[in-house]
């Protein structure tokens, strides 16, 4: 199974405004592995970026000035994606930005979906954990991911960042799974305790409930339908 995290940084929020895209960063997963291949470019958005957006990824106008335009990348980027579950985090934002750049190019229209199936992990995460903040941030503090090397918001970290909190989201392997260069220093910090023979308390275990057993299995559910039955605990 080929999934590519993606996510994409702008000029601004508002797409139906004219905003462009001025980042795309993808990685590749393929059975649930990170391979190490990926798909990352800056644009020229041959427009202003809003002051907002600047503080956000901190990109200004004048570092793209020679970069190339979607225009210029998006057959590259078709042949990166084409066929593969897109995972991204408040995909309507992301993929309304990249149907919006497909829709500047002559020919016939088409929209990412055309490509692509798209998983949210944003609606995923909400499922999971209803009432909570699930924001990118969030997710790495609930999961253990290590983002302290994020001071400002990139589409290729962001996207590295992503792939191992869907990871953790959708199967709690994120270690085994990883490759070395994500693996986070938190992970590696535990392994060590664990090889010095650190001891651990005991944890007294506390049944659940029938309600926290339905509420379990509509996650599982979740699960199921977001890897498309490849959950390895109902094979």
């Amino acid at each position: 199974m080929r999934q590519i995290v993606l996510d994409t940084e702008t000029t601004g929020l508002e797409v139906d405004k004219q905003h462009r895209i001025i980042e795309i960063g993808c990685v590749e997963l393929v059975n649930r592995r990170i391979t190490g291949q990926k798909f990352h470019r800056y644009l020229n958005p041959e427009r202003d970026i809003d002051k907002g957006a600047l503080e956000v990824h901190g990109i200004t106008r004048q570092r793209l000035e020679k970069e190339p335009r979607f225009a210029d990348v998006h057959a590259e980027f078709a042949e990166f994606v084409r066929g593969a579950e897109l995972i991204i985090h408040n995909a309507t934002f992301d993929v309304g930005f990249l149907d919006a750049e497909l829709a500047r190019l002559p020919g016939e229209r088409v929209k990412i979906t055309d490509w692509c199936t798209v998983l949210d992990t944003l609606g995923l995460a909400r499922r999971m954990h209803p009432g909570q903040r699930n924001s990118l941030d969030a997710l790495c503090k609930r999961y253990s991911i290590d983002n302290s090397h994020r001071d400002y918001h990139g589409a290729l970290l962001d996207a590295r960042i992503l792939a191992e909190v869907y990871l953790a989201m959708t199967g709690g392997q994120a270690i085994l799974t990883l490759s070395a260069e994500a693996d986070s220093a938190a992970s590696r910090t535990r392994r060590l305790e664990s090889a010095a023979g650190k001891i651990v308390p005991r944890i007294p275990v506390i049944a659940a409930d029938a309600d926290e057993l339905s509420a379990h299995e509509r996650v599982l559910q979740e699960l199921d339908k977001a890897s498309r039955g490849q959950t390895v605990w109902r094979m």
